[in-house]
């Protein structure tokens, strides 16, 4: 007893008597009109429902509806990460289940799909009605694809780390930020699903088309998620503190380095402008060793105040 899947068609035989027909289609469009075909009798308010839920600026929302008792849709963002160009990306999941029918499409690459077919054709797939392993096995899958995109982000999370305390490289605040946009990205994606989950168990408090249990151990598991980028989300916070008193440091450190060598060029500046006043009765004004007096001076000055700066470490 198992699940056979091909674009266009995933039919279930879960016995020689009720027959689970699993249909996949490419994107909204054809999950719309194949929704509507597949409910003759709810078909205006399966259109309603579909084509009513978007967020803003398009962006996928999710959502757990019942249509009617036996009908349920489950629309949520999906998300996955790219390690060429450490992005997030998000897609679409959406699940119409009935009581003899099953229709899914996904837009993205999180590929929740085939991990629900993986999960269906394992061990300890083969319990409850066809409809609700199937449910089970896409919200398992969605749930598991989240906790791979977090795991990648703690990787490029622990990179930027070890980024900001080389002080040989360049300034990694782009690369911060970079990676606390993509976690707000992700977070976007997965924190309404943890809202919309306990749905799936509203509606029938006897048969629920996931058991309340499992639901909360899935809750449970999305909000660890979601703490774990937030954990994540901080420690970027943190590097980026780190590396702004970095910068003030070495900046302060350049700072004493110009206000040294400043001072060290004053001294003999003054000592050849005092020597250039035009007053009759200057000192050492008609002295033999006065150039050579003055030179020295301004060589023995020099070298003391090198020396005082060194020590104190301004140079």
């Amino acid at each position: 007893m198992g699940f056979v899947g091909a674009r266009g068609g995933v039919v279930a035989q879960p016995d020689a008597e009720h027959r689970t027909r699993w249909t996949l289609v490419e994107d909204r469009v054809a999950f719309a009109r194949a929704a509507q075909d597949l409910a003759p009798a709810l078909r205006d308010r399966i259109a309603v429902v579909v084509h009513d839920l978007r967020g803003p600026a398009h962006r996928p929302v999710a959502a757990v509806r019942w249509i009617d008792d036996d009908w349920v849709l489950l629309l949520t963002p999906t998300a996955w990460f790219t390690e060429d160009d450490r992005q997030v990306h998000t897609g679409e999941l959406g699940c119409l289940v009935g009581p003899d029918r099953v229709l899914t499409f996904e837009e993205g690459d999180a590929r929740v799909q085939e991990h629900a077919l993986e999960r269906l054709g394992g061990p300890g797939g083969h319990h409850g009605t066809a409809p609700h392993r199937v449910v089970l096995a896409v919200v398992l899958s969605l749930v598991g694809v989240a906790a791979k995109v977090e795991v990648a982000l703690g990787d490029a999370v622990a990179d930027a780390e070890r980024l900001v305390f080389d002080t040989g490289t360049t300034a990694p605040v782009q690369q911060v930020y970079d990676l606390k946009r993509e976690i707000a990205e992700a977070r976007r994606a997965l924190v309404p699903v943890s809202a919309e989950l306990p749905e799936l168990s509203e509606a029938d408090e006897e048969h629920p088309l996931v058991e309340r249990r499992t639901l909360e151990r899935l809750v449970a598991a999305v909000e660890r998620v979601d703490r774990h980028l937030d954990a994540h989300d901080d420690l970027l916070s943190d590097m980026l503190q780190v590396h702004l008193a970095q910068v003030s440091v070495r900046q302060n450190e350049d700072m004493r380095k110009i206000s040294a060598w400043a001072a060290i060029l004053v001294y003999p500046t003054v000592i050849a402008g005092v020597y250039g006043m035009n007053f009759r009765h200057l000192p050492e004004l008609h002295w033999v060793l006065g150039y050579p007096f003055s030179l020295a001076l301004m060589v023995v000055g020099c070298v003391v105040l090198y020396r005082v700066f060194r020590r104190v470490g301004w140079l």
